[in-house]
């Protein structure tokens, strides 16, 4: 068994998947994905810069911290028949936010209400329609970058103008969602092949919640309610390694805000006394095995 990490550099993260590799007598190859140069299907699939081809693994699990590199490596990859966890499909609907709203509104699992719209004047509208406060998220992103709380019309009005002037064509599809006041704090739930492993409570007196921007991590029981909505989320964007962002509603409803397809985990090892990197470890030789079958 062999197996490859794509990965843009080695954090906590990675070391420890590594390490759990090692444990299962597995070995391992890092591919970094600022390295490799990826042909179309029948030509030498996968070689890093300047060295030969790098040799077939069994299955290779991704985890850049770039979407883009992320979404093409994995379809390049699966286009020339290697087995890619998470899966492209599942990381293209994970990397958008707006993807992953609609996937899970296929699927009937409660999100907070959520407007698109695309041009300044349509987004105030929407904002004013929905009533204040609401947040405003870039498509793409991760820990609570570039994500705005907007209270009153004269804020709204100045960060329109700002996503506007800054140019880029995602900074003009303006994802609108609806506010949803937590009891300071939020739920991170980790779903790794369609079993909920590990929740935990993200605490912080600041709306968002992130643990990269200071939230603090604690064990939270996997109650029934959490453990199938954690389940009908992974299950919407099609499954794999996932984490699950939940919020708690005032009225006790459970909404899922996003679904993260390269989720951290190092700060949840501990307040939850899960094995995190082993059960992804297993999962992936577990579908690779399956794959040779």
């Amino acid at each position: 068994m062999r197996v490859g990490i794509l990965c843009s550099r080695v954090r906590v993260e990675e070391k420890l998947l590594f390490q759990a590799f090692q444990n299962r007598g597995v070995e391992t190859v890092r591919i970094d994905d600022e390295a490799i140069v990826l042909g179309l299907p029948g030509a030498s699939s996968l070689r890093l810069v300047g060295e030969e081809a790098v040799s077939p693994c069994d299955v290779v699990l991704i985890r850049s911290l770039s979407h883009s590199r992320a979404l093409y490596a994995s379809q390049m990859l699966s286009a020339s028949d290697q087995i890619t966890i998470n899966a492209p499909e599942v990381i293209a609907l994970c990397g958008d936010k707006l993807q992953t709203s609609l996937a899970l509104a296929r699927r009937g699992v409660p999100t907070p209400a959520v407007r698109v719209a695309f041009s300044p004047e349509a987004a105030l509208a929407a904002i004013e329609e929905m009533g204040y406060p609401v947040v405003l998220k870039p498509l793409n992103g991760s820990w609570g970058r570039l994500q705005a709380k907007i209270n009153d019309r004269d804020a709204a009005e100045a960060i329109l103008e700002h996503k506007q002037t800054l140019g880029g064509y995602t900074h003009s599809i303006f994802y609108i969602q609806e506010y949803i006041p937590k009891p300071g704090r939020d739920i991170r739930s980790f779903v790794v092949g369609g079993e909920t492993i590990a929740a935990i409570y993200r605490t912080s007196s600041h709306w968002i919640t992130n643990t990269a921007r200071g939230a603090q991590a604690t064990g939270c029981p996997i109650t029934p309610e959490i453990d199938a909505i954690s389940q009908a989320a992974a299950e919407a964007v099609g499954g794999g390694v996932v984490a699950v962002d939940i919020l708690e509603a005032p009225d006790g409803r459970l909404l899922v805000s996003e679904v993260n397809h390269t989720p951290e985990f190092r700060n949840s090892i501990a307040p939850t006394g899960v094995d995190i990197p082993g059960r992804i470890a297993d999962y992936v030789l577990e579908v690779a095995m399956k794959s040779e079958r």
